[in-house]
């Protein structure tokens, strides 16, 4: 077993991924307080060819050099929007006919791997703050929501690690990852 190099491994440069046809998957991050985390979300948007990220209420926003240590360049590749609340980037999202799905523990969610969601084309998915979640208001407005199932105590993730999880299984099952994994 040999360790790929960098040239093998097919990395797109700034400008390929800015012209690469998008993943429509958007993330949406309301009211997250830790900078390492939004730069994580930021590189698992790069990693899977996402179309956005929107920040959202006081979620910090590059650039910052804690955002750019966990991101190591994606907040130069992922585009992003910034949001004083999240129901407007709800609404943006709405009207340009996403689905629109909380990740979050809640009465009737669905767990991640029974979630299809195939009447949308597009998927729009809400990361809510560390310790409250996605709040009332925001689920209001939501299509549903996704639940991650786990088996242990604490039945709460980092949501660097939770959105890795999410945006993996999003993209593939259902935009079939095999048709862009090419090496």
């Amino acid at each position: 077993m040999r360790k790929l190099s960098m040239d093998e491994l097919n990395r797109k440069s700034v400008n390929d991924f800015k012209g690469a046809e998008k993943i429509p998957i958007v993330v949406i991050l309301d009211n997250i307080r830790s900078m390492h985390n939004v730069g994580s979300v930021f590189r698992s948007a790069d990693a899977f060819l996402l179309t956005a990220i929107y920040l959202c209420g006081y979620t910090p926003r590059p650039p910052h050099r804690d955002i750019h240590k966990t991101a190591l360049g994606a907040t130069e590749t992922v585009g992003w929007k910034y949001y004083p609340g999240a129901n407007s980037a709800m609404q943006e999202l709405r009207d340009e006919g996403y689905g629109i799905f909380a990740v979050e523990q809640v009465e009737k969610s669905i767990p991640l791997h029974l979630f299809e969601g195939n009447e949308y084309e597009k998927l729009a998915v809400v990361f809510g703050n560390e310790v409250s979640g996605v709040g009332e208001d925001v689920l209001k407005l939501c299509d549903g929501c996704i639940e991650i199932p786990q088996l242990g105590m604490k039945h709460s993730l980092n949501i660097s690690v939770a959105a890795g999880i999410v945006l993996w299984e999003l993209v593939r099952n259902r935009f079939q990852v095999r048709h862009h994994f090419v090496r």
